[in-house]
């Protein structure tokens, strides 16, 4: 028994007293352990904490300084900002787009009048040639451009026509001036010293009987102000140019006479052109209205009189007709009615003539609004291959009143409206 004892009873007391004793002391050191790890993590919380709170401080202080930056820069800028729109608002009221008008010239040509006339609030702009003065309408240099295209005296003025149907411009307006030529040249200088005059050849023509009997020798430039121009820049003695007053003036030149137009009725029509078609809604009904179309027939007798009754037959004033060879197509064939080359046709063929090919420049009485006008137009487009309304525009009533030294306009170009 004792020995059973020794062997198995009191291993297995020690066994439970080894568990009783050191369980509790073991759960202890869990325990404590455990006690440690929370309070090691609420002291890693609340240092978490204190970092987050300093970094949230940092943060507000960053941004409470940011803002105060930001406002004191909000509040420099708006003190800024008074001068500095005070300075743009005098800069856009010192800078202003001028309009321009273009004419065909130097300064004191009769075109410059005439496009200070028509385009009162317009800055004219002066061009070298006729083709000029369309190229910078086209090309948006100008909003206007005021050419000649007929005088009383020398007739129509073929290049600007042609110009019309090369460009596609319209007729918004037309002006007129009375044309007063002058003899003009270096000052000191005598008629009797003259040996030639320098002017353009429209200025020239319309002087053949004064120039004959001065009996000097003619030299045609582009510009009539151009020739007074030359003349005084180039100091040319003995040198006379026919142009305006204002010209004369401008340039420093001696007057030697003027009105020397052989007829005193020598007046100049001209056309203001723009880019844009005229809208005909807004047509003034109060207004006296002028169109002008251009158009082409087919060969063949009684075609123009049959272009023209369409007119007559509704008693629609004719003012201008005028004709012009095409370039496109200037020669063709007498066709008859059936198609056939006529009588005179085939005699032409045979004998290795032909007949020209026109074009009819035609300005009307009346407006693209009137009714008959429309129905006009429409049976012209029925009889003729090409037709093209050049435009309608205010016809101009006071033909010829205003003279080309009109004080009134020539004080509008002198302070501060000549021309660029």
């Amino acid at each position: 028994v004792f020995g059973l004892l020794v062997k198995y009873i009191l291993p297995f007391f020690g066994t439970m007293q080894t568990y009783l004793y050191q369980r509790p002391l073991g759960v202890a050191n869990n325990a404590v352990n455990n006690e440690n790890k929370v309070v090691s993590l609420r002291k890693a919380c609340h240092v978490s904490n204190k970092k987050s709170s300093l970094k949230k401080n940092v943060l507000s202080s960053k941004l409470s300084t940011a803002a105060a930056v930001e406002n004191k820069a909000n509040i420099t800028s708006k003190t800024s900002d008074k001068p500095s729109k005070s300075k743009s608002s005098s800069a856009s009221k010192d800078f202003k787009v001028t309009s321009k008008a273009a004419y065909q010239g130097v300064p004191g040509a009769y075109s410059e009048v005439a496009a200070s006339k028509s385009c009162p609030s317009l800055v004219p702009l002066p061009c070298d040639r006729f083709e000029d003065a369309f190229m910078a309408l086209i090309q948006g240099k100008c909003d206007r451009a005021v050419l000649p295209v007929e005088n009383s005296l020398g007739g129509s003025i073929y290049p600007v026509y042609d110009l019309m149907m090369k460009h596609n411009l319209y007729i918004v307006g037309e002006t007129s001036i009375s044309i007063n030529h002058c003899l003009v040249a270096l000052p000191g200088t005598k008629k009797s010293d003259l040996e030639r005059v320098m002017s353009h050849p429209q200025a020239l023509s319309q002087c053949d009987g004064y120039l004959k009997r001065l009996g000097v020798h003619r030299e045609e430039v582009d510009d009539t102000a151009g020739a007074a121009q030359t003349i005084a820049s180039e100091h040319l003695k003995n040198v006379g140019a026919v142009c305006s007053r204002r010209a004369a003036e401008l340039y420093g030149l001696d007057i030697l006479d003027e009105g020397i137009q052989d007829n005193r009725d020598n007046v100049t029509r001209f056309v203001v052109l723009s880019r844009d078609a005229p809208q005909v809604a807004q047509q003034d009904p109060s207004k006296l209205y002028k169109t002008s179309v251009v158009f082409s027939l087919q060969p063949g007798p009684g075609k123009l009189s049959l272009a023209l009754s369409i007119f007559s037959f509704r008693n629609i004033d004719l003012t201008m007709i005028v004709s012009r060879p095409m370039r496109s197509n200037p020669i063709v064939q007498m066709i008859s009615e059936q198609g056939q080359l006529t009588a005179a046709g085939a005699r032409a063929a045979a004998e290795g003539r032909h007949s020209f090919n026109y074009l009819f420049y035609v300005d009307f009485i009346g407006s693209t609004k009137d009714r008959k006008i429309v129905n006009a137009l429409r049976d012209l487009e029925e009889i003729a291959p090409y037709m093209k309304i050049l435009g309608a525009y205010p016809y101009d009533t006071e033909l010829g009143v205003t003279r080309s030294d009109d004080p009134t306009i020539a004080k509008s170009l002198f302070n501060g409206k000549a021309s660029e």
